[in-house]
């Protein structure tokens, strides 16, 4: 699902949106094709029972699929396939259908650091080791609190997640474009106006973000990263007329 967005800093105004998020929610989109994969095992094996999950039960997906060879777990813990890097999306049908087991992914990061050393908040802290305390992507998703004044410059210009360490891993240069038209970004920018989004309504929120995986965060939560987001912008502006 990689998309052709602007890797530059947005204009004053903007608030950018990781990639994963600016098309139709993958977990409707995956699960989908995943509950056909498990009727197509059902078919021809009526004694097997299936699950179907997307990221939305505790089974560790990134080690899973680092054993059935999808690809490695990196050193900023995405999974990195040789051939479309990071950019994919995990989803599993459980089964107690007997299949024959693949061969686990070979990691390939080498001496590459260049993910930990990108990122703003130092939140890999060591190769393959993540604090999600610090990740830009936890702290304008998951976090629902204030967040602490040392943290919020780092943030930057992100509204919702955060894409540096991938943006900047080799394996990810000549990713190949997503070409399902489900995963079209709605914000063809890849970012967001902040004033516009300040003055949403419930209404607006819901409209806008209809069918969107952004819906994760609740208005008000993403009202206060796109205030933070401005005070970055305002704060980098004076610092260039100085």
């Amino acid at each position: 699902m990689n998309y052709h967005v602007p890797l530059q800093p947005p204009p004053p105004g903007q608030g950018k949106i990781a990639r994963y998020a600016l098309g139709d929610d993958y977990h409707d989109q995956i699960k989908t094709r995943l509950h056909k994969l498990a009727d197509f095992i059902r078919e021809r094996a009526p004694e097997a029972q299936t699950r179907c999950g997307v990221d939305t039960a505790p089974i560790m997906e990134k080690e899973l699929a680092a054993r059935a060879g999808i690809g490695w777990i990196g050193k900023n813990t995405c999974v990195i396939n040789e051939q479309i890097g990071s950019w994919l999306f995990l989803g599993e049908v459980i089964t107690t259908l007997d299949l024959p087991a693949d061969e686990p992914a070979t990691d390939r990061c080498g001496s590459c650091t260049r993910c930990i050393d990108a990122c703003p908040t130092a939140a890999i802290t060591a190769p393959y080791q993540l604090d999600a305390r610090r990740c830009i992507s936890y702290l304008t998703i998951e976090h629902r609190g204030d967040i602490d004044s040392d943290l919020k410059s780092q943030i930057s210009d992100w509204l919702y997640g955060c894409d540096i360490c991938q943006d900047v891993c080799p394996w990810n240069s000549k990713a190949p474009s997503a070409i399902d038209e489900h995963l079209s970004p709605r914000f063809a920018s890849g970012t967001a106006d902040l004033r516009q989004l300040l003055a949403w309504k419930d209404e607006d929120y819901r409209q806008t973000l209809r069918g969107s995986a952004m819906k994760r965060v609740k208005l008000p939560v993403l009202q206060r990263n796109a205030q933070i987001v401005l005070e970055n912008q305002g704060k980098a502006c004076e610092q260039d007329r100085q």
